[in-house]
């Protein structure tokens, strides 16, 4: 089992699946000491043919392999790609249309995000060795046993995606799978803009100065790991955007005083960069804030409501055989029991029909929760 690393062994393989209806397609990176996934190999198949290919290999030109990615014509079949997704995109390419057999398995009812070797124990009656998942997959040569296990994650692949498909089609759900996947290949999901990296995080306050600090600090840790390959974390931890912009140190040796930052920080280019630019921030704050909707007072949520919301929710999935993940979140249930209009995927597309309708006729009372002997049944009311 050898894999593709020259050019003109891939635009064969590529010439062979170009004209498949579905790829498989799978990677094997590594990111624990970089910021952006190191990519170590992609596997790829269709039902007639399967590769490994290297790209990591000297001089090897991944394009063509990219253009049948970006080929709308052919399904990409991933399992679990956000991923897979992320590192296709930092190679310039987002990959449409796909399909997510952990998505599909979550709505033909096989559980919440349900593992790969466990949906092909359950759909193939195969038994997948993971011997070598946490394996150093940079480093050559790659063993047998590491290639085989990672080609039978794609041609396992091919053989899954059409039962879980025919499935999905005798539930009249493919379209459930499709509306999800719009979002998957939205290409902000996958945006790593600096300026925007403070929305990943949670401001504790919303004052100008505070957020107009968090907002250019954030910005500053992100940039500077994008720019040396480093886990943001090993820049500055979450906890050290939030003290500096709230004690606003804007000399170097400020920083060596707070309890997020490590011993020299303030000393460092780090510390000389970071103190430059909150002197900055603090001359115009306004400048420099993101505008922030600023929320009203605390609002008690019912939880009578919300418990009641819960049981038709499981009551749903129980008639539907879907994922509770994959309808609604507690979060979702709270929020509709405060507002009939509130922005939640449960009160939008496929899951409004199976759940939100109800919910919302539960909530006003048009709507019942009967208990028939040990079973709760809905029941309408006039």
């Amino acid at each position: 089992m050898t894999p593709i690393t020259n050019t003109n062994d891939l635009i064969a393989f590529c010439e062979a699946i170009k004209s498949a209806p579905f790829i498989t397609v799978d990677t094997e990176f590594m990111r624990e000491t970089t910021y952006w996934p190191k990519l170590c190999l992609i596997q790829a198949a269709s039902e007639d043919h399967a590769a490994i290919i290297d790209p990591l290999a000297a001089g090897l030109d991944m394009t063509p392999f990219l253009d049948i990615l970006a080929d709308e014509k052919v399904l990409k079949v991933f399992h679990a790609c956000r991923q897979d997704m992320e590192i296709f995109v930092n190679l310039g390419v987002l990959p449409k249309p796909v399909f997510d057999t952990q998505v599909a398995a979550m709505a033909a009812g096989y559980g919440d995000q349900v593992a790969y070797d466990s949906l092909v124990r359950q759909k193939l009656k195969i038994d997948i060795d993971k011997g070598s998942r946490f394996t150093d997959w940079a480093r050559r040569p790659l063993s047998e046993q590491q290639l085989k296990y990672a080609l039978g994650d794609v041609t396992h692949l091919a053989k899954l995606y059409p039962k879980l498909r025919d499935r999905l089609a005798k539930q009249g759900r493919l379209d459930w799978v499709a509306e999800e996947m719009i979002a998957l290949t939205d290409p902000a999901l996958y945006a790593t803009d600096p300026d925007q990296a403070w929305r990943r995080l949670r401001p504790r306050k919303t004052s100008t100065k505070y957020m107009a600090a968090f907002a250019q600090v954030a910005a500053w840790r992100e940039r500077t790991a994008q720019e040396r390959d480093m886990p943001r974390g090993r820049i500055l931890k979450d906890e050290g955007v939030d003290e500096i912009a709230t004690q606003l140190p804007t000399e170097s040796a400020a920083f060596d005083h707070l309890r997020s930052t490590s011993k020299g920080f303030g000393s460092s280019k780090f510390g000389l960069e970071l103190a430059e630019i909150l002197r900055k921030v603090l001359k115009e704050p306004e400048a420099y804030a993101p505008k922030v909707e600023k929320s009203g007072p605390p609002v008690q949520v019912p939880a009578s409501v919300v418990e009641l919301l819960k049981v038709l929710l499981r009551i749903r999935c129980e008639e539907e055989g879907v994922a509770p993940k994959l309808l609604a979140t507690v979060a979702d249930l709270e929020k509709i029991a405060l507002d009939d209009k509130a922005k939640v995927p449960a009160l939008e597309g496929w899951r409004r029909q199976v759940f939100g309708e109800d919910a919302l006729r539960l909530k006003h009372g048009e709507l019942a929760l009967v208990l028939n002997g040990t079973k709760v049944e809905l029941v309408e009311l006039e």
